[in-house]
């Protein structure tokens, strides 16, 4: 596959809201892949700038604001700090850490909405929304919870749902409330500013499956994740509608007040968030004396917008949208946006304070912020949810990480100063590196160390192309290698014999060393600068290092040249003790228990794979009615990609089931299947179906989901327990 290099590159992470702190499954979704990324970028001698900035918009502000008794700016000035420094904590190089509330962003926002509108990309409509009459006020859509008509999960907010991650418009919420006085909203007429998105469907289409803008070729689908494109051709298909733009807050960017009508209105938080990049790489340019046009409206130059799943809608459609309907701006060249990362079998939840938070674990485990981020990058959720785990956090550090690499760089640096005291080996006085001692230590030397170019380049490859667990296994990979060498040659045991083999296999040790002081700078940046430190190279400025290394090694050049002095070797890594790993284990339960004890009232429903539950009695158990049944009728539920209506004979009668495994099997394929049935779960409308029980499916670690079925020729009817 041909990747496309282009000229220069504007990369964004997604803002965070500013309205709690980071946890590790934002970690994951769209700070460290974008880090990885930009770093690798920069080795190579690329031109990039990489974004961000806190979102201090929306109602999500206001609602935590309300909740700790503080104004909006002081949740906003409060969280951004918060943010500011635990990314710097955790090694996140962002060129520019903004935010949404400077004058420049408001100023920004407010000059693309009046362009939009001189354009005609708005309509005026008149729509009826969720009015809390006790608060009178409207209700934007973070104010109002209630059922997900697509999962069941029945603490969805308006715009979107935290369980299945599906984005919602308030008036698809079933038994809505709201988050202000719990009382049931009505509908009130109100007027907003719509983006007619059904009028940007066929050029969509064409850009996102073909890669096709305006007659030209701008981006390879093919470099694009499947679910990304899945997700938006669903989208698509279901047809577009219009998106209000404004809203009715108190707490945002202003419409602009010379327009009729915009008294009381605010941005919508998902117009103003995305121009948070603009208005960012615009206060770049005014503290460097560049200019910021040439990354966001020159041709050569590459989007790439780096976030969760839960938001590919927005950076894949709405916001491209909104680019094209200005006119100036390019699209994004890709969005690769990762999926989520669970925790201990659970989904992470912030309020169930079932969450790793990142600030916290810097503080509970200071000095390991690479270790933090290789078990990140090596469970990033790519392409399918991952998990992770305090074990296998442990099982990680401990055997690939002190057992690989810091392992062979203390025996490299340990017996380069037990044999030379510490100085790079030389071949001969008078003669360069490659076929200095004749047929054995030149053909070792030049393949082991051409070996280290292939995987370096295949590193580059799976970078550019956004695979970071192919591009780390790559590291380890040539790290292991080094290894095997010391164990299959067993150099100190033949150095008084062969002197000039082991000083061969030494140089080349070495050089390596060197190889991964610069490889391993975009996924682990700490402890690039402490293998410099004892290689006595300077730090890794991150201006072509990796480029010169890759063409250094073609040519058959040292890295460190021979009579070099090393400084002395120090533990890379050290071993996660099971007291550490018990501690936080303790920790995560004893938060998430405080958090339950206090009556949070939005606790979600646990994820199917959950092996770690709240310990039941058996009369709870004894409530649930699990019978068998089988399926004899399934279709799927119109406007729900993941809903299938199934009729399920149960002996007594035949049930209407409403079950959310569209994406996991045909209709055709479940008629006739024998299932386990929860016969006495209170029925609930889904879409408007009332559903009357509930299959039990089982979920691997992968993702992909089995019925429970009874054994086989086993009566419907027959009652389990």
């Amino acid at each position: 596959m041909a990747i496309r290099l282009p000229k220069r590159y504007l990369v964004t992470s997604a803002l965070p809201y500013a309205n709690g702190p980071l946890h590790i499954g934002h970690l994951a979704g769209a700070y460290l892949s974008a880090d990885v990324f930009v770093r690798f970028l920069r080795l190579m001698k690329k031109d990039v700038l990489f974004v961000c900035g806190s979102d201090e918009n929306g109602a999500a502000i206001t609602m935590r604001a309300q909740k700790e008794g503080i104004t909006p700016q002081e949740i906003v000035d409060k969280y951004h700090s918060l943010f500011e420094d635990t990314f710097k904590r955790i090694g996140i190089s962002f060129d520019i850490y903004h935010r949404t509330s400077s004058p420049l962003h408001h100023e920004t926002s407010q000059d693309f909405f009046r362009t939009l509108e001189k354009k005609g990309q708005f309509v005026m409509k008149e729509s009826m929304q969720f009015y809390d009459e006790k608060a009178q006020q409207f209700l934007a859509d973070r104010y109002i919870k209630g059922t997900c008509p697509k999962c069941g999960y029945e603490s969805a907010y308006g715009d979107q749902c935290e369980n299945c991650g599906s984005t919602l418009n308030p008036t698809d919420l079933i038994n809505p409330k709201s988050t202000l006085t719990n009382e049931t909203p009505v509908l009130k007429s109100t007027t907003h500013w719509y983006l007619p998105l059904e009028n940007h469907s066929e050029w969509l289409s064409e850009w996102l499956e073909n890669g096709v803008f305006n007659g030209k070729k701008v981006h390879d689908p093919a470099e694009w994740k499947n679910h990304v494109l899945g997700q938006c051709k669903s989208w698509i298909e279901g047809g577009l509608q219009p998106r209000a733009m404004t809203r009715d807050l108190d707490w945002g960017v202003d419409v602009p007040q010379e327009l009729p009508g915009s008294a009381g209105k605010k941005l919508y938080v998902w117009l103003d968030a995305p121009i948070g990049y603009i208005s960012a790489t615009k206060q770049l340019a005014e503290d460097r004396k560049t200019d910021w046009k040439k990354y966001w409206q020159d041709k050569d130059s590459a989007l790439i917008h780096f976030i969760g799943k839960d938001n590919i809608v927005f950076h894949s459609i709405i916001f491209p949208a909104l680019l094209k309907a200005h006119g100036d701006y390019i699209l994004p060249d890709n969005v690769p946006a990762n999926a989520f990362m669970n925790l201990e079998g659970q989904k992470i939840s912030t309020s169930r304070n079932w969450a790793i938070w990142v600030h916290e674990y810097l503080d509970d485990l200071p000095g390991k912020e690479d270790e933090l981020r290789y078990v990140m990058i090596k469970n990033m959720p790519e392409q399918r949810d991952s998990e992770f785990t305090w074990n296998n956090y442990q099982d990680l550090v401990d055997n690939e990480l002190v057992g690989n690499l810091a392992n062979f760089v203390n025996r490299v640096l340990v017996l380069s100063h037990k044999f030379y005291k510490g100085k790079v080996p030389k071949f001969e006085e008078e003669q360069d590196f490659i076929g200095s001692h004749g047929p054995l230590e030149d053909s070792f030397v030049e393949a082991e160390l051409m070996d280290v170019f292939d995987m370096l380049f295949e590193m580059r490859e799976k970078l550019y192309l956004y695979d970071f667990r192919g591009a780390l296994q790559q590291l380890m990979n040539i790290s292991t290698m080094g290894n095997q060498i010391l164990q299959f040659n067993e150099p100190w045991k033949i150095v008084e014999d062969d002197p000039h083999k082991v000083k061969a296999i030494m140089n080349c040790c070495i050089q390596i060393v060197a190889a991964l002081s610069v490889a391993v700078r975009p996924f682990m940046p700490f402890t690039s600068d402490k293998m410099r430190d004892m290689l006595n190279l300077p730090p890794i400025e991150e201006k072509g290092e990796l480029l010169k290394v890759l063409d250094r090694l073609a040519e058959g050049e040292f890295l460190i040249k021979p009579g070099h002095q090393l400084n002395q070797p120090e533990h890379l890594f050290t071993r996660i003790s099971d007291e550490v790993i018990q501690k936080q284990m303790d920790k995560l339960k004893s938060n998430h228990l405080e958090t339950a004890s206090a009556g949070t009232p939005d606790t979600p429903k646990k994820s199917d794979n959950n092996h770690t539950a709240d310990t039941i009695q058996f009369d709870d158990f004894a409530k649930v009615s699990i019978v068998t049944g089988k399926i004899t009728d399934a279709i799927k539920v119109e406007k729900a990609d993941k809903l299938l209506r199934l009729t399920v004979d149960i002996g007594s009668e035949k049930r209407t089931i409403v079950s959310g495994i569209a994406l996991h099997f045909k209709p055709e394929d479940l008629i006739g299947k024998d299932v386990m049935v929860v016969a006495n779960l209170a029925p609930r409308k889904l879409k408007g179906i009332e559903s009357n029980g509930m299959l039990l499916t089982a979920e691997d670690g992968e993702g992909r989901l089995g019925l429970v079925s009874p054994p086989v020729g086993w009566p419907v009817g027959s009652h389990v327990g």
